[in-house]
């Protein structure tokens, strides 16, 4: 069974189109493995569904995978987010 369709497609061109959206984002490593970020809802449900990365209140960059609830939270989104609701 072939991963490509007629006219090019397929998982092939997913997967470049895929790997070309990351490095675009330019996805950071670092403490998006020790914290949990705050991040608009609606970007984590877009992020589930197209496997986008999302962008923290902090400035960080990844791709949610873990649960937020077994991390504690990143204290510059914490800083910042205080300081809107206080706005």
């Amino acid at each position: 069974m072939s991963t490509t369709e007629p006219g090019g497609g397929g998982l092939d061109v997913m997967d470049r189109e895929l790997e070309k959206l990351l490095e675009e984002e330019a996805i950071e490593p670092g403490d998006h493995e020790r914290f949990s970020h705050y991040v608009k809802k609606d970007k984590i449900l877009e992020s589930a569904l197209t496997g986008k990365a999302v962008k923290a209140l902090c400035g960080k960059k990844w791709i949610p995978g873990r649960d937020p609830e077994k991390f504690p939270v990143c204290p510059d989104c914490k800083k910042i987010y205080e300081k809107m609701k206080s706005e």
